[in-house]
């Protein structure tokens, strides 16, 4: 297992921790975002997705659960908010193998919603918000 940490001071420091976190991109598929509300998941997912060429407008799929990209290779990126589901059948109903063990990225927010159908080599991240006003962006990568 490795631990990559980044520390953000501000929104506008954003775009250059999506280029850092550009790099684990090449190592998993799956990214689960953990951090407390208002903490910067989609933030920070709206930057990497920027990062990658996404034309289309990047918010937070609340109430529809999942949103689709595309990036600028053509690669889909599938978005999802668990934050609103009230149990797992509501999970398994809307079909989440065929995103979660497709070829896709998926940036997955309040993952601890649904830890036991995350797949085991998914890639954590761990956004906190410190007492100054930066956030720090923990990733865990189990090789």
């Amino acid at each position: 297992m490795s631990e990559h940490i980044i520390t953000v001071n501000g929104l506008e420091e954003y775009p250059k921790a999506a280029k850092w976190f550009k790099e684990f991109l090449q190592q998993g598929r799956i990214f689960a975002f953990y951090g407390k509300m208002g903490s910067g998941k989609t933030t920070f997912i709206k930057s990497v997705c920027e990062e990658l060429g996404v034309e289309d407008t990047i918010n937070s799929p609340t109430f529809a659960i999942v949103n689709e990209y595309e990036d600028n290779e053509a690669n889909t990126i599938f978005h999802f908010d668990f934050y609103r589901i009230k149990s797992l059948a509501e999970v398994y109903n809307m079909g989440y193998e065929e995103y979660f063990y497709s070829d896709a990225f998926c940036f997955i927010e309040w993952p601890e919603l649904i830890e036991e159908l995350l797949p085991e080599e998914h890639i954590r991240v761990d956004i906190c918000e410190n007492d100054d006003e930066t956030r720090t962006i923990k990733v865990t990568v189990n090789n």
